[in-house]
C-alpha cells in the first residue's frame, strides 16, 4: 500500500489499515449507519472492507479510503473516501464521502479532512469534487459548504433517495 499521509497539523488522513477495525467498530453509531453505511457493521464485514480498501490502493482501483486521524497517536476519528468512476459522475469528477465518530464531531475535523483529500484528488487528475448528501443530512451539507463546495442541484440515487450535490473545482487545488 502506498505511503500516503496528508496533514494540516491538526488532522492527518492516511489509508485505512487492518488495525483500524476495532476503532471503527467502537466509533460507529446510529448517525453513521443512517447516513453512510446503510447498516450496522460486523467485525467480519469491517475486516472484509479494510481488505478491499487495501486491494484498491494496491491495484490503483477507483477507491481511495482514508482514516481521519488526530493527535500525536493519530487516533482514528472517522473515515473519508475518494471514488472515481462512480455512476452518474462525469469524467474528471471525484466523489467525496466522509463520516466522523461521535468523538470527532463538532470540531471542524471533517472540513479539514475534505480539504486534504481534495488536494490529493487534484494530484490524481480530478477536476471537480462532488459531495452528495440527503437533504436531511444538514451536518454533512454544512461540511461541504465550509470546505468551499457550492450547491450543484439535486438528483435521485439508484434507490430513489434524493441527493443534493455540492461541487468544488479542483483545478489549482493544493489543499
Amino acid at each position: 500500500m502506498p505511503d500516503v499521509k496528508l496533514s494540516d497539523g491538526t488532522v492527518t488522513v492516511s489509508p485505512l489499515r487492518p488495525d483500524d477495525a476495532e476503532a471503527h467498530l467502537a466509533g460507529e453509531d446510529d448517525a453513521l449507519v443512517r447516513w453512510l453505511s446503510g447498516g450496522p457493521s460486523t467485525p467480519e464485514g469491517v475486516e472484509a472492507y479494510l481488505r478491499h480498501c487495501r486491494e484498491q490502493w494496491e491495484t490503483a482501483g477507483p477507491l481511495r479510503a482514508f482514516g481521519i486521524r488526530v493527535g500525536v497517536d493519530e487516533e482514528l476519528v472517522g473515515t473519508i473516501d475518494l471514488r472515481v468512476s462512480v455512476e452518474g459522475l462525469a469524467p474528471g469528477q471525484v466523489n467525496v464521502a466522509y463520516g466522523l465518530y461521535p468523538s470527532g464531531r463538532g470540531r471542524g475535523l471533517a472540513t479539514r479532512a475534505v480539504l486534504l483529500v481534495c488536494g490529493y484528488a487534484a494530484t490524481m487528475g480530478g477536476k471537480e469534487a462532488v459531495i452528495r448528501v440527503e437533504p436531511e443530512n444538514t451536518a454533512s451539507a454544512a461540511v461541504a459548504r465550509r470546505a468551499g463546495f457550492t450547491p450543484g442541484g439535486r438528483t435521485r440515487g439508484s434507490d430513489g433517495t434524493w441527493l443534493d450535490w455540492y461541487l468544488r473545482d479542483l483545478r489549482g487545488a493544493t489543499r
